[in-house]
């Protein structure tokens, strides 16, 4: 069961930090290199697809965290999970208060009509965006010490 476990949470945990590694590497530096309005659109629809995706995403993970942390408690890796547990946790905070307000404000359709106002927005997520992308791989790397522990 463990085995299963760990697998399923590596590979989750693993793709989800590659696709918000992938939109802060490549995705977002493409996007800023197009003309206002095609960019305010493109910002919009990945605002829209990945802002419904990744709550469940997240949550998913840390439930997947947390499984992982009940079945190794009482190892020696129980206190490396706790942590990638709290940084989780400390993420989903620091997304719900400052990402998700920006994202919404994003996706909506009025932000054609400001592309510039969306572009600083759109700026200051990416900036935000990168600090967790930092964080989720400190994560990982904690979960991937602890289960080997």
């Amino acid at each position: 069961m463990n085995l299963l476990l760990s697998t399923v949470a590596i590979v989750s945990i693993g793709l989800m930090i590659g696709v918000e590694f992938a939109v802060s590497a490549f995705i977002n530096p493409v996007l800023r290199r197009l003309a206002d309005q095609p960019r305010a659109h493109a910002v919009m629809l990945f605002a829209r697809s990945l802002g419904t995706a990744m709550p469940f995403w997240y949550s998913a993970n840390l439930l997947l965290l947390i499984a992982e942390w009940v079945l190794l408690r009482h190892t020696s890796g129980a206190l490396a999970l706790a942590v990638a547990i709290g940084l989780w946790v400390l993420v989903i905070v620091f997304t719900l208060l400052f990402l998700v307000p920006i994202n919404n404000r994003l996706q909506r359709e009025e932000a054609h009509a400001a592309a510039d106002q969306a572009h600083s927005q759109h700026l200051r997520w990416d900036r935000l965006h990168r600090a967790r992308v930092v964080v989720l791989a400190a994560a990982m790397v904690l979960f991937l010490v602890a289960i080997r522990a």
